[in-house]
C-alpha cells in the first residue's frame, strides 16, 4: 500500500467523520480519572459523573437489584499495577469493569474482566466474566453530593478505601497490598547494588514508620550519617528511632543536633518537631 493511499484513506475518514452532521458537544455526565498511590502501588480509575438533578437516585434512576456501571456512560475502568487484595479475595494486576448490583440493605460489587461492553452491557454482560463480588453495606451521609464521585481515602503503606459517593448514600470498597514484602525486596536490592547515604536513610524511614524493626533501622542510619554527613533529617529520624528503642538520652542528644542544623536552615517545622520531642523526652527519661 502506497503512502499516497494511506494519507488519501485518513483524509477521507477524517472528512467522513463530519459528513454526519455530529457536532461535539458538552457530556451531561462528564469523564474524569483519578490515581492514587498505595506504598509501590498504584490503583487507576476511569468513570463518568453523572448528577442527581433533583432526581432519586438508589432505588430511583439506578433502580435496586439491577446492574449498574458505576457512572454512566462507558463502564468504568478501574486498573492495577500489582496484585492487591479486596476483603479476602485476590484482585490480581490488570484492568477490569467495575459493576455494581445496588440493593437498599446491601451492594454487590463486580470486578468483572469483560472490558469491551459499553455502559453495563445490557443482556451481553456475562456473570460468569466475573472475577469476583464482594458485598458491601451502603451507609447514609450528612450532605449532597450531586455529582457521583469516587475518592480515595484512609489511605496508608498497605490499604486504601475506595468510596462511591452519590446524593446521601457511601459505599466503601477496602483495597489492601503487601508492601512490606515489596519494600523489603526494594530494600535488599538497594543495599546489594551501590548504596549512598540516601539508600540507608529512606530504609531507615520506612521501618520507622511502619514502627518494625527498629534496631536495623538504627544501624541503617548510622550508615546514612557516616556516609553523608550531618544532616537535620537524618538527625531526627534518628531520634524517633532511640526513643522507640527507649534510649531518651540517645534520642535527646539526636534531636538537639537536628535542631541546630534546621535552626541553621531556617528550617522552622523541624525546629518546633524537635523543641517539642526533646521536651517529651526530658520528662519521660527523668520518670525512668
Amino acid at each position: 500500500m502506497s503512502i499516497l493511499f494511506k494519507i488519501t484513506t485518513l483524509l477521507l475518514s477524517f472528512f467522513l467523520s463530519f459528513s454526519y452532521g455530529q457536532i461535539a458537544h458538552p457530556k451531561a455526565s462528564p469523564a474524569t480519572s483519578i490515581m492514587q498511590e498505595v506504598g509501590l502501588a498504584k490503583i487507576s480509575i476511569q468513570y463518568s459523573r453523572p448528577a442527581a438533578r433533583g432526581r432519586a437516585i438508589f432505588g430511583g434512576i439506578v433502580p435496586y437489584g439491577r446492574i449498574w456501571r458505576v457512572g454512566a456512560n462507558e463502564s468504568t475502568k478501574i486498573m492495577v499495577d500489582t496484585d492487591m487484595e479486596i476483603l479476602g479475595k485476590l484482585l490480581p494486576m490488570g484492568i477490569y469493569a467495575l459493576y455494581a448490583f445496588p440493593e437498599k440493605e446491601e451492594w454487590q460489587i463486580a470486578f468483572h474482566t469483560n472490558i469491551s461492553h459499553w455502559g453495563d452491557g445490557r443482556k451481553r454482560y456475562n456473570p460468569a466474566e466475573d472475577l469476583f463480588r464482594i458485598t458491601v453495606k451502603p451507609e447514609s451521609i450528612p450532605y449532597h453530593q450531586e455529582n457521583f464521585l469516587m475518592a480515595f481515602d484512609s489511605i496508608t503503606h498497605n490499604t486504601v478505601n475506595l468510596n462511591l459517593i452519590w446524593a446521601s448514600t457511601k459505599v466503601t470498597i477496602p483495597f489492601k497490598v503487601d508492601t512490606d514484602t515489596q519494600m523489603e525486596l526494594e530494600i535488599a536490592k538497594q543495599l546489594k547494588e551501590n548504596p549512598t547515604a540516601q539508600t540507608y536513610y529512606e530504609a531507615a524511614r520506612y521501618l520507622q514508620e511502619q514502627e518494625k524493626d527498629f534496631e536495623r533501622a538504627l544501624a541503617y542510619l548510622d550508615k546514612a550519617l557516616e556516609l553523608g554527613g550531618d544532616t537535620y533529617y537524618f538527625h531526627r529520624v534518628k531520634s524517633l528511632v532511640e526513643a522507640e528503642l527507649g534510649n531518651f538520652k540517645g534520642a535527646i542528644a539526636s534531636a538537639k543536633k537536628s535542631l541546630k542544623i534546621a535552626s541553621e536552615l531556617g528550617k522552622d517545622e523541624f525546629v518546633r518537631m524537635n523543641e517539642k520531642n526533646i521536651k517529651k523526652w526530658q520528662t519521660l527519661s527523668q520518670n525512668n
